[in-house]
């Protein structure tokens, strides 16, 4: 239930221009109230006017915004609330200015470009981008002014604004994200990227943007579709080593295979391993889709402290690179592992269960979907599960499991207490026609038999209410609809 304060904001903001009037006359500490209200709302000039008299020198959007689905507010704040507060930026302080950072990082995500009444992540970078280049033309174009008034025009730049913000750059927004980070170093808004998402570039531009970033500020880089290979890897990860609170590394898709590799292509492999080991902070990695098969040795045992989360999905890994994991000295610290797409059912379901075994008194999450894992392997994993005690989410989809087996899993759920999410597959037993054993291909094209599917469905829901304590635990088998846990809510 929303405070009364919060309610009184909420009708304040309502009336724009009064509450634009009444704003100096105000006590500073209305302001987060007011703001939170005005931005969730879409009050754009009561934004507009709260930005430009902000009383304190810090104004963070994941301290003032309330949590998503929160409840009384609208699901999404509106695009033209992200607009406006950017926007005010380029507008003069109607009084002595007392901001010195912008905090957008954190500001929901990718996805919430697929809601039209949302600003993306992609504009909101291009959007910040280009406000940082209209503050550093009207800065030039005041000190011309000054110059021309024989004033003092080598003057710096007086009270600049951080603005501390998360990145998504592609070939479409690089040219404009570059100029930005490049004038930014000396202009009345500074650009200090915290997460970098890097789609579809070259090694040598995502170089020139690395180049370009605070060594103190970047706490994530995701190179997505970038197919750099291991030559372009071992180009662009050891400009990676100066940034000293790098925690994060996500390079998925970078058309990666060790398994047949030429004299050339293994000298690359050397030096990449050898530049992840000087990321001396890294506590979480996702090399998904790379063939590391039989070498995940040599890549992880380079690293100089313990991640907490690993993700390796379709890596076609063998029985002996989960071996090695389950002795390593990752995993007792393990939070998130994904095994997505690698055959657990096979000589690698006894690794895998030692894996979990070790990892039990740390893993949150837990990602094996599309892993082939049927009810006699999931029964024989049960009881290692079940020693995950503070597992959050448990992925299981595109796996040939029986309702008999998701039953059992339920049966067995009630010893994971902090449990939150489940997605499972739907049951084999509700397929028609099905070939045995079946694909991943088989699962996610073969035709449902609908009436079977809402019976076991019924079944399924009628166990969860018997057996169920906490009713806030979901299960669920939409997987687009519900992704797994962030390294960083862990």
């Amino acid at each position: 239930m929303q405070s009364l304060l919060t309610l009184c904001a909420v009708q304040v903001t309502r009336h724009q221009k009064l509450a634009c009037r009444a704003l100096p006359s105000l006590p500073r500490e209305l302001y987060p109230a007011l703001f939170q209200a005005a931005f969730m709302y879409g009050r754009t000039l009561v934004l507009q006017a709260l930005v430009q008299t902000w009383p304190f020198p810090r104004l963070s959007f994941r301290q003032l915004l309330p949590q998503p689905k929160q409840l009384g507010w609208p699901e999404r704040p509106r695009k033209e609330s992200v607009q406006a507060v950017i926007l005010a930026l380029l507008a003069a302080p109607r009084r002595k200015p007392h901001l010195r950072v912008l905090d957008m990082t954190g500001f929901l995500d990718a996805s919430c470009g697929q809601d039209p009444t949302t600003m993306s992540m992609w504009a909101r970078s291009v959007a910040v981008a280009r406000t940082c280049l209209s503050a550093q033309t009207r800065a030039r174009a005041a000190q011309r002014l000054a110059k021309r008034r024989k004033l003092d025009h080598q003057a710096p730049v007086t009270n600049p604004v951080e603005v501390h913000t998360d990145l998504l750059v592609n070939r479409t927004s690089y040219s404009v994200l570059k100029e930005a980070l490049q004038t930014s170093t000396c202009g009345p808004l500074r650009l200090r990227c915290r997460d970098l998402w890097a789609e579809e570039l070259s090694g040598s531009s995502t170089v020139a943007l690395l180049e370009l970033l605070d060594p103190v500020c970047l706490r994530q880089v995701d190179l997505r579709f970038n197919n750099l290979g291991l030559s372009g890897l071992c180009t662009v990860v050891p400009h990676m080593a100066k940034f000293t609170h790098l925690l994060s590394l996500k390079l998925q898709y970078s058309n990666v295979d060790v398994r047949r590799l030429t004299t050339e292509a293994e000298g690359n492999f050397q030096k990449f391993v050898s530049a992840i080991g000087q990321l001396r902070c890294l506590k979480e990695l996702n090399m998904g889709s790379s063939r590391l098969s039989g070498r995940l040795h040599q890549l992880l045992s380079s690293l100089q402290g313990p991640l907490e989360s690993l993700e390796l999905p379709f890596c076609a890994l063998l029985s002996g690179d989960l071996s090695y994991l389950a002795q390593s000295h990752h995993a007792p610290h393990l939070k998130k592992l994904d095994l997505s797409g690698n055959k657990l059912s096979g000589d690698l379901l006894s690794p895998f269960q030692r894996l979990l075994k070790e990892a039990s008194a740390s893993l949150q999450c837990l990602d094996v979907t599309e892993c082939q894992l049927m009810d006699v392997h999931l029964v024989s994993t049960l009881p290692t599960l079940c020693c995950c005690t503070h597992l959050r989410y448990l992925g299981l989809y595109g796996n040939p499991l029986a309702s008999a087996g998701v039953k059992t899993l339920i049966g067995h759920s009630q010893a994971l207490s902090e449990l939150q999410l489940v997605v499972h597959p739907v049951p084999v037993d509700c397929y028609k026609d099905l070939p045995w054993p079946p694909s991943s291909a088989n699962l996610l094209e073969g035709t449902v038999d609908e009436e079977k599917l809402a019976s076991v469905q019924a079944e399924l829901q009628q166990l969860l209410q018997t057996i169920r304590r906490r009713p806030d635990v979901l299960w669920t088998m939409d997987i687009y609809g519900h992704n797994s846990l962030d390294y960083f809510s862990l």
